[in-house]
């Protein structure tokens, strides 16, 4: 379905992303992986990808906090792999305090690398796929970029703004055969995930499970987690042919969070 594309997913050595990147590349997509982590456990990754599917994959570190280094994340996949056909814009970060308690540098790091960094991708990708006349841009937003919870005020803010965001790379792209849609996934057991619920364990004196439960519960009446597995169908359908004319659209994968 995606031979001879070549998919860029940020953040993807270990959780949406990283399901992401091997929905891409079961396709028969080449992958450029981003993010941080072991390197010989990244490595492991890279080689399984290029072994059990017969695809190519390269490694491609940038910091995406730096403006810099996210535009020319594109310029090293090109270099290194192949010019970008999709985008998948997934790398974030959390903070959770009160408005009047959030640091600001808190507030600084969230935004930069959940909504600017997306941003300067965006921005580097788009001269070459207007130039092929064919791309997808894929968001991974969240059901968080719909409705609001304490505590996360730029997590939430910059959510919401990748959402904004998308629209805006649709409508300025909507004659040509470029796409931008955004995913709002629910709660997905990640790294990011697990590390809340143990702080939530933590602080109300919980166990694991009873804190996940409580979790799930409170927003997701499923009370399943999204996987990382569905993310990537969902991100393979939105690459393919079939979703030529889906552009502009919040996808919410959230066990009904946002339906409340």
């Amino acid at each position: 379905m995606l031979n001879g594309k070549t998919a860029l997913v940020t953040g993807s050595t270990s959780g949406i992303g990283l399901g992401i990147a091997r929905a891409m590349a079961a396709k028969g997509a080449n992958v450029a992986l981003n993010g941080f982590g072991d390197p010989d456990e990244i490595e492991a990754i890279r080689a399984g990808l290029e072994a059990d599917h017969g695809v190519k994959a390269v490694f491609v570190h940038a910091d995406l906090s730096n403006p810099d280094e996210a535009f020319t994340l594109i310029r090293k996949v090109e270099k290194d792999l192949a010019p970008v056909d999709i985008l998948v814009n997934n790398a974030g970060i959390q903070h959770t305090d009160r408005i009047e308690d959030f640091p600001p540098e808190k507030w600084d790091a969230v935004i930069a690398i959940n909504l600017s960094a997306c941003f300067h991708t965006t921005r580097a990708a788009l001269p070459g796929m207007q130039a092929r006349n064919w791309g997808r841009i894929i968001n991974i937003a969240s059901a968080h970029g719909l409705v609001g919870s304490p505590f996360k005020a730029a997590y939430i803010a910059a959510k919401h703004g990748l959402v904004g965001l998308t629209k805006v790379t649709a409508l300025e792209n909507a004659k040509t055969h470029i796409t931008a849609n955004a995913i709002c996934p629910g709660w997905v057991k990640t790294p990011l995930v697990v590390k809340q619920i143990e702080d939530r364990a933590k602080a109300e004196g919980l166990s694991v499970e009873d804190a996940t439960r409580t979790l799930l519960g409170e927003r997701q009446p499923t009370e399943r987690f999204v996987t990382p597995e569905q993310l990537g169908e969902l991100a393979v359908f939105l690459s393919s042919e079939a979703a030529d004319t889906t552009t502009g659209a919040a996808f919410p994968m959230d066990g009904a969070f946002t339906t409340w």
